[in-house]
C-alpha cells in the first residue's frame, strides 16, 4: 500500500475516534467534513436522515455525481409502480439478450461480461427469466445485463417521471448500463446525495409504491452482497439495506440503517476523485461509524 494512502486511513480512523455521544449534530457534521478534506477526494457528498429524530445532515447533498449503479434503485422503484399498474406481473418472463440501442445515434451495442459484477446469466442468452429474479440480480449483485433488460421494459422515460413525483428531482436516469458512445456524449445517469436519500427515506417509510412494495424492496436491499462502504461502520447487530455503485474514481454506497431498538436513518455518500477504491471504503465506514456512533449512543 502506498504510503499517502496509509496516511489517509490513518487519518479517518483517528477522527472517528473523536466522535463521541456528547457531539452535538453540529459538531459531527464539522468531524465528518474534516475527515473529507483530509482523505484528498475530489468530492465527498453526504446526506443523512434520522427517521427517529428527524435531524439531518447535508454535506455537498446537491452536486450532481455520476450515479454508477446507485441508479438501479429509480429502476426498481418504477418496476414495482409499474406491476401495481397491472402492466406485467414481477413473474412474469422476459427474454435474455445481449442487445441494446444506444440513446446517442440508435446504434447497436452489447454488454461485456468480464465488466459486469454478475457473469451468469450471461450464459442463458436466448433463454427467459422472471422479472422478479433479474431485479433480484440486479440489486444484490448489480448485474449491468439485468439493468439494462429491465430498463428497456420500463422506459427511462418513465423512471424519470417517477422520480419526479417522488420529488427526487435532480436524479438523471437517461439510459442503460455500458452506453459508451452515449457516455462519450456526457448522456449520463445522474444522482445527488440528497434525492437518494429522497427515494430510502420514501422505502423506509414504506411510501414507496406501497407499504407492501416498499417492504419488499427493503428485503431485496438487505442481501446487497457488496458491503465494503456503509455496513462496514455499523455494528453488527445493525442490519443495513442498500446499494452501491462503482466506477473509474467513482464510489457511492446509500442506506436504510436499521440499529438494534430504534428506527432506523438513511444514510448516503457518494465519492468522487480517489484512485485506488479502497480509500473510498475506508472512507465511507469512517462516516457510516461516525453517524452510528453518534446517533445510537445518543438514544
Amino acid at each position: 500500500m502506498h504510503r499517502k494512502a496509509i496516511f489517509v486511513i490513518l487519518v479517518l480512523v483517528q477522527f472517528s475516534s473523536v466522535v463521541t455521544a456528547k457531539d452535538t449534530p453540529d459538531k459531527l457534521q464539522a468531524t465528518i467534513e474534516e475527515a473529507i478534506r483530509a482523505s484528498g477526494a475530489e468530492i465527498v457528498a453526504v446526506a443523512f436522515h434520522d427517521l427517529a429524530s428527524g435531524k439531518e445532515i447535508l454535506i455537498n447533498a446537491d452536486a450532481s455525481l455520476h450515479a454508477a449503479s446507485t441508479m438501479k434503485v429509480p429502476v426498481m422503484i418504477e418496476l414495482y409502480r409499474q406491476a401495481a399498474a397491472k402492466k406485467f406481473s414481477l413473474d412474469d418472463r422476459l427474454p435474455i439478450k445481449n442487445d441494446f440501442i444506444s440513446i446517442a445515434d440508435g446504434s447497436h451495442f452489447s454488454i461485456s461480461a468480464d465488466d459486469d459484477s454478475e457473469a451468469t446469466l450471461y450464459k442463458h442468452l436466448g433463454e427467459t427469466e422472471t422479472i422478479r429474479e433479474l431485479m433480484r440480480l440486479m440489486i444484490v449483485m448489480s448485474s449491468n445485463l439485468a439493468t439494462n433488460l429491465l430498463i428497456e421494459r420500463l422506459g427511462a422515460k418513465n423512471i424519470m417521471e417517477l422520480m419526479q413525483q417522488m420529488g427526487a428531482t435532480k436524479i438523471q436516469v437517461l439510459r442503460g448500463v455500458e452506453d459508451s458512445k452515449a457516455f462519450e456524449r456526457k448522456m449520463n445517469n445522474t444522482t445527488t446525495a440528497r434525492d437518494l436519500m429522497i427515494l430510502l427515506r420514501r422505502i423506509a417509510e414504506r411510501r414507496a409504491v406501497s407499504p407492501q412494495a416498499s417492504d419488499e424492496m427493503v428485503k431485496i436491499l438487505l442481501t446487497q452482497r457488496f458491503n465494503e462502504g456503509i455496513p462496514a461502520g455499523v455494528s453488527p447487530e445493525a442490519r443495513v439495506a442498500h446499494k452501491t455503485g462503482s466506477i473509474t474514481k467513482i464510489y457511492h454506497d446509500a442506506a436504510i440503517v436499521y440499529p438494534p431498538r430504534r428506527k432506523p436513518y438513511i444514510l448516503v455518500v457518494l465519492t468522487r476523485g480517489f484512485a485506488d477504491e479502497k480509500q473510498a471504503h475506508q472512507l465511507t465506514t469512517t462516516i457510516s461509524r461516525m453517524i452510528y456512533e453518534r446517533t445510537t449512543k445518543s438514544d
